[in-house]
């Protein structure tokens, strides 16, 4: 098991803008990453942050609901932007066409590992377990087995009429197929990147800390849940660092040491409450 030290996070946001010093910080720290929780439409927060932190890979953790193109949301810095979906990116055809646009796709991390400009290795699995295909929890009625032990198998079962582009259903575009995390397994990973919270988080799912731990991930980061638990004490028993970032917030996390700075505090969760 590897030693994860705790080092001090370093604090300092306003709740809608920027910390006073993120910009100094953005200069100065050539390595680590952006991460950006929920949007839920709204982005010129992340560009605001982004720019401020020149040449830092800016990682989305899902339930983007563009309104528009997202090339067009993050242009000034699309070129560092990689992205995983959510839940929520599938509650309308509209949002998911933009989402799944071709011209996209090569931003998305789901199912697969990118090595980015400074030699790290990030991988990503987006959206969520669900019933329908598989709840990997022993109390479940499939007692935590899959439903589908493939995509394929979900889309065979799947009437042509109600099937999304030719595959699964549209809401199942956003679901954790069973074999996505298999396949993902046989990889490996400096970060890892998921929408589900892992299973220190009270509503976490510990199939995802086997998914770190054999993908060898020193940081796993996500979404959903929109908060920002502190997990420091479970870091040395689950064998890797984790974080959650919060709904609209932006956090700076540099993978080989820990060390994280919140850089745009995450918004209070009201009406937007909803994993």
């Amino acid at each position: 098991m590897r030693d994860l030290n705790h080092p001090a996070g370093v604090e300092g946001a306003t709740m809608t803008g920027l910390s006073p010093d993120s910009k100094e910080q953005g200069q100065r720290r050539g390595r680590g990453l952006l991460f950006c929780g929920d949007p839920h439409g709204r982005f010129d927060h992340i560009v605001r942050a982004a720019i401020s932190w020149p040449d830092v890979p800016v990682i989305l953790l899902g339930d983007l609901e563009p309104e528009r193109p997202l090339i067009d949301l993050l242009e000034p810095v699309w070129e560092r932007t990689w992205l995983i979906h959510g839940n929520h990116d599938t509650d309308a055809q509209s949002v998911a066409e933009r989402v799944w646009d071709p011209a996209v796709l090569g931003r998305h991390l789901h199912g697969r590992v990118v090595e980015l400009p400074d030699g790290l290795s990030i991988a990503g699995l987006g959206g969520v377990f669900r019933g329908g295909v598989w709840y990997p929890d022993p109390e479940s009625p499939l007692r935590g087995q899959p439903r589908f032990d493939s995509r394929a198998a979900c889309m065979r079962s799947t009437p042509r009429h109600q099937r999304w582009q030719g595959d699964v259903a549209l809401r199942h575009w956003s679901s954790i197929h069973h074999d996505e995390w298999l396949a993902l397994r046989g990889m490996r990973c400096d970060v890892l990147v998921l929408h589900e919270a892992p299973g220190y988080h009270p509503h976490g799912v510990p199939v995802l800390d086997e998914l770190a731990r054999d993908m060898g991930a020193r940081l796993v980061v996500h979404g959903h849940h929109h908060d920002a638990l502190d997990s420091s004490g479970r870091w040395a028993a689950q064998g890797f660092r984790s974080f959650g970032v919060g709904l609209r917030g932006v956090t700076w996390i540099d993978p080989d040491t820990g060390e994280s700075q919140v850089v745009v505090a995450g918004e209070p969760e009201q009406s937007q409450a909803g994993r």
